[in-house]
């Protein structure tokens, strides 16, 4: 089936006893076992398995192009759970450009853990290759990143990293492209992250995370991890991110429509200072991110003339796109990532061009968002 189609249908079959078509929401947490060790289709406690939750695994692992989904409570919980397939004294090798809260988790708590961290520019593949050492044992990409929107080419990082004796593995956060843009298992991942807090959930209205993997064998090691570490998505939200992703290929397609014509404007604007946008032919590697994306997405960050205090006017003057973290979510958002989500990454050799607007492009309709961030560049 085509991934339109697969959004809406993929995990997600009538309900068999009265033919529901949506997933219902199972807000149990135990089950009716048919004898003692005996539980009725492996349903026990829904910490472990819960019908819902099951169902969004099923579609997420349709959606990617993987074989296992496990969802949790949040990106980071995802992440976290990820990094405890690792044993103590293993090299982790992450980009230069990440989201705060994992700079965070891995620097500030995974550490304590005898995880060891290194951060390099992963746009460049002699980088990677350079920087892999005999204790490594998993690489950790996002593409497009966040804030900077760099572009990591997968299938060059995948062949570096898996030439390596240790054969490391690649995880790919794909949080701003969505399996609906980009499916980094089929160019050499062997895990796939995503926070559905954003674009997969789309709403605003839940937090949310997922692995997604084709190993069996690593999935078995996670599911075990996904159940003894706990962190697991409630059967509520498990509903709303199905929900979200049914219309995940028609927000997208709107979300760049969108911030294609934003990016063309700020890119002329003489109070902007530098567009940063992927499908952008100004963007370093835009002949990448055109190979590998199906379209640019809806992320745009760009640098204001002025500095800080002049980014800062800028995100507190616009009147639709809202002054908020978070991203991917219908409404249009605004903020400064330096004093806002990374601030986390501060004094860091990530730290944060103070000047720099973050956007998340919704699916409003253009010209207003235009003129609202043409008011607010002119105060």
């Amino acid at each position: 089936m085509k991934f339109e189609t697969l959004a809406i249908h993929a995990g997600q079959e009538p309900d068999p006893n009265n033919g529901a078509v949506m997933t219902p929401v199972y807000l149990t947490s135990t089950y009716k076992q048919d004898g003692v060790g005996k539980p009725r289709q492996g349903y026990e406690y829904s910490r472990t398995k819960n019908p819902t939750r099951f169902a969004l695994e099923n579609c997420l692992a349709a959606l990617e192009g993987g074989a296992y989904g496990l969802a949790f409570a949040s990106g980071l919980a995802a992440t976290d759970t990820v990094l405890r397939l690792l044993d103590a004294d293993s090299h982790v090798l992450a980009g230069n450009d990440v989201y705060g809260g994992t700079f965070r988790l891995f620097d500030k708590v995974l550490r304590r853990f005898r995880l060891d961290f290194d951060f390099v520019d992963t746009t460049d593949p002699e980088s990677v290759a350079d920087a892999l050492t005999p204790h490594t044992r998993l690489v950790w990409l996002e593409t497009p990143t966040n804030p900077l929107l760099r572009i990591t080419d997968i299938r060059a990082a995948a062949e570096v990293v898996h030439a390596h004796p240790n054969k490391p593995l690649l995880v790919v956060d794909n949080t701003f492209a969505t399996p609906y843009l980009q499916r980094p298992l089929e160019l050499g991942a062997d895990i796939v992250v995503h926070s559905m807090t954003k674009y997969l959930g789309g709403h605003s209205d839940v937090v949310g995370g997922a692995v997604i993997v084709k190993d069996k064998g690593l999935a078995e090691r996670l599911y075990f991890l996904q159940n003894a570490v706990g962190a697991v998505l409630g059967p509520m939200d498990s509903f709303l991110v199905l929900r979200g992703i049914k219309t995940l290929p028609l927000r997208m397609d709107r979300h760049f429509e969108n911030a294609a014509a934003i990016a063309d404007f700020l890119a002329s604007h003489p109070k902007v200072e530098k567009l940063i946008y992927p499908f952008h032919e100004s963007h370093p590697q835009y002949h990448i991110a055109r190979r590998q994306m199906k379209n640019g997405g809806g992320m745009i960050s760009f640098l204001v003339k002025g500095g800080r205090e002049a980014a800062v006017r800028v995100a507190e003057a616009t009147k639709i796109f809202t002054l908020a973290e978070s991203l991917g979510g219908v409404e249009s958002l605004i903020e400064v990532p330096a004093a806002m989500t990374h601030l986390s990454v501060a004094g860091s050799q990530l730290d944060v061009d103070p000047a720099l607007v973050r956007l998340s492009v919704g699916i409003e309709h253009k010209d207003d968002l235009l003129e609202d961030l043409r008011q607010a560049l002119d105060a």
